[in-house]
């Protein structure tokens, strides 16, 4: 006598797989938007941490002197005051977490200096511009640059400090990498 035998398929089908290939896939998309995210989240921040090192720093070195006369790039790279993650490879220009320039000069009489970060995309210019630069005048902050609009100082009228929000979309409207923020402090 002849027996069968009853066999169960084990095993996915095509459809089961393709659906979880599907997840998969999107579960992937939205991992890669959040990590974008964080990073451009981390690079805003690593910028405010250089911007506020630099010029303490810049303002330590010239406290005895009586001008900025001196505050230049090139002066600011020879006496050591950015830290590593500032300089490009070679050390001789500095760089901001964005890959765009840093560039230094005398302010205004030569009594500040002014700090220039440029290579912003809008959405970095914007959260960087609206950043706490200080509460007053007395921060040591003079002024602050969009692009080459007009200068915003404290007590101004029409371009004042603390920049508004709606200031701040208005001046950062590139939507290219070519949004640069001038600081000068005393």
């Amino acid at each position: 006598m002849k027996k069968f035998v009853e066999s169960e398929q084990s095993g996915r089908s095509m459809v089961e797989m393709l659906g979880v290939l599907a997840i998969i896939g999107v579960l992937s998309v939205g991992g890669i938007s959040g990590y974008s995210k964080a990073m451009a989240k981390y690079k805003i921040n690593q910028c405010l941490d250089q911007i506020s090192t630099l010029i303490v720093n810049i303002r330590s070195v010239f406290v005895n002197q009586t001008s900025f006369a001196d505050a230049t790039t090139a002066n600011i790279i020879a006496l050591g005051i950015p830290t590593a993650d500032m300089l490009n490879a070679d050390g001789t220009a500095m760089v901001n977490p964005f890959n765009g320039a840093i560039t230094i000069t005398p302010g205004t009489g030569s009594t500040s200096f002014k700090v220039t970060y440029a290579g912003f995309d809008k959405n970095t210019c914007q959260s960087i511009a609206l950043a706490d630069w200080g509460a007053a005048a007395s921060s040591g902050l003079i002024s602050l640059q969009i692009n080459n609009s007009t200068a915003h100082t404290w007590g101004g009228t029409d371009a004042a400090l603390p920049l508004s929000i709606a200031k701040a979309a208005t001046e950062c409207a590139n939507d290219t990498n070519t949004n640069s923020i001038t600081w000068e402090y005393r």
